[in-house]
């Protein structure tokens, strides 16, 4: 048979490729053909008319909802998430086989045109999993932002020192030929893109709930929240306001006539205007109140008490290696980058640290101890290293997929561990992506490795106890009128 497939994480950076990969191998197991379109975070080629023209079935392995999703219109389809691809590729091939035969495809002349933008988020789903995928769109969208403006601060301090923000603007003061005023460049520039954040998270959360007319007032309250105050927290909430708005709006009746401006003129307006009053009068000041005491609580935090919240965080991001938990302390790391705080840049070491630690760790495990791994695991050690250095907890999964029981504990212990350490040391980063490759941009970076070496040793020495421990109990000689259970 013939299948299309779409792969989609919220962060499209490594669960998108894995799960394509995963499809792609079970279907040539299969000797069947597909064809993957890879949503992520460096773009997509789309799948082309043809392909989708003569497919069989289509196979939905996304997070975040499928863009453009019309396309597919009226072929048998199999929706599942990224980690089920991952995971079980050859059962949602199975699935979409059977789909296929019991729901045939409709002639080509069905298909419709690709559409401009579709919404973001699943139909059907509940609403427990549209809000995750509504706040996750505006994240994924987020952090090219926050990678690039980030980046660009932290080289502009390398360069020039911190004392570089309080340089004049480049565009009053300038001099080819000195290395302060490029710092100074860079520091702008990447100035200029964070202020973008709160305005594209609001903006995007809304184009999940309420399609394109939501974008405008998504961004005009993003904009509103940053300029009363309400930071990171005004913009999530500015953002699902305005999809909220946009949406019941869109629910009204209106004459023929009228229906072809509302998109583009009318549900935009009405939309940005409700959002603004809102966000200006009723909530905008409240909520600057909740960020200013949660930025004053973060900004307290010291000795053992910031060390406790590096132990959660870290084990929150390798509890399930890039999902909904692990997204939701990354996401409070990279929220806490807009109030420029020492302890936002220390929460944000912290968590990048903890990231790498699970895949190093296997990989070491897996390389000192091979005959407790299976030759697969032992294959996926080789890439985890790179996985691993550069912050793609991702790279955990083969071998948590083979083994949940032994190895999520072992890597949370040593993810936690990580995350107090660096905590501890004071740790600080402005990227929010890069591994190690970006260790030239990390406050004390000496203590900030021994601080991954620790959580790196911790988790594997874990892993190799609970695989000689299971072994050995599966080992140990049967007493008569005993049964062997194995472990």
């Amino acid at each position: 048979m013939k299948f299309v497939a779409v792969t989609a994480c919220p962060t499209g950076i490594a669960h998108t490729y894995m799960a394509a990969e995963a499809l792609e191998q079970a279907a040539k197991a299969a000797g069947d053909e597909i064809h993957v379109e890879t949503q992520g975070s460096a773009g997509s080629t789309p799948l082309s008319a043809e392909d989708i023209r003569t497919a069989d079935a289509v196979v939905f392995a996304a997070d975040v909802g499928v863009q453009d999703r019309e396309r597919f219109a009226g072929k048998p389809t199999v929706e599942a998430t990224v980690k089920q691809a991952i995971n079980d590729a050859a059962g949602l091939l199975d699935q979409a086989r059977t789909t296929a035969e019991t729901e045939p495809a409709p002639d080509a002349a069905q298909a419709g045109p690709e559409p401009e933008l579709a919404t973001k988020v699943v139909a059907g789903a509940g609403i427990g999993s549209k809000l995750r995928q509504w706040l996750m769109t505006g994240v994924s969208y987020v952090i090219p932002f926050v990678a690039a403006g980030g980046l660009l601060i932290a080289l502009s301090f390398a360069l020039g020192g911190y004392q570089i923000s309080d340089a004049p603007s480049v565009t009053e003061q300038f001099d080819p030929a000195s290395l302060l005023s490029w710092a100074a460049l860079a520091n702008q520039i990447g100035s200029a893109a964070m202020e973008f954040l709160v305005p594209v998270l609001a903006g995007f959360i809304a184009f999940a709930m309420a399609d394109r007319p939501a974008i405008a007032p998504g961004f005009v309250g993003g904009a509103i929240a940053v300029t009363v105050g309400a930071g990171f927290l005004g913009g999530l909430v500015a953002g699902l306001l305005a999809g909220a708005v946009v949406g019941a709006l869109k629910q009204i009746r209106v004459p023929r006539a009228v229906a072809g401006v509302m998109p583009v003129m009318v549900l935009p307006l009405l939309g940005t205007l409700v959002t603004g009053v809102l966000m200006f009068v009723v909530i905008g000041k409240p909520i600057a109140a909740a960020m200013t005491g949660l930025t004053t609580w973060l900004n307290g935090l010291t000795g053992a008490n910031a060390a406790l919240l590096g132990a959660l965080l870290g084990a929150m991001i390798a509890f399930d290696m890039g999902g909904p938990i692990n997204k939701v302390a990354y996401t409070f790391a990279v929220g806490g980058l807009t109030t420029g705080s020492e302890t936002a840049l220390e929460i944000m070491a912290a968590v990048m640290a903890a990231g790498m630690t699970p895949p190093l760790a296997l990989a070491l495990a897996a390389t000192v101890r091979r005959k407790l791994f299976s030759p697969a695991e032992r294959e996926s050690a080789r890439p985890a290293w790179l996985l691993g250095a550069s912050f793609i907890t991702e790279g955990a999964i083969p071998f948590a997929a083979s083994d949940p029981l032994r190895v999520i504990p072992s890597i949370v212990v040593g993810s936690a561990a990580t995350g107090a350490l660096s905590m501890t040391v004071g740790a600080t980063l402005r990227a929010p992506h890069g591994g190690l490759f970006v260790l030239p941009l990390v406050g004390q970076p000496l203590l900030y490795l021994v601080a991954i070496a620790v959580g790196v040793a911790v988790s594997a020495l874990a892993v190799i106890f609970a695989k000689q421990l299971g072994r050995t109990s599966a080992a140990e000689p049967v007493s008569p009128g005993t049964s062997a259970v194995p472990a």
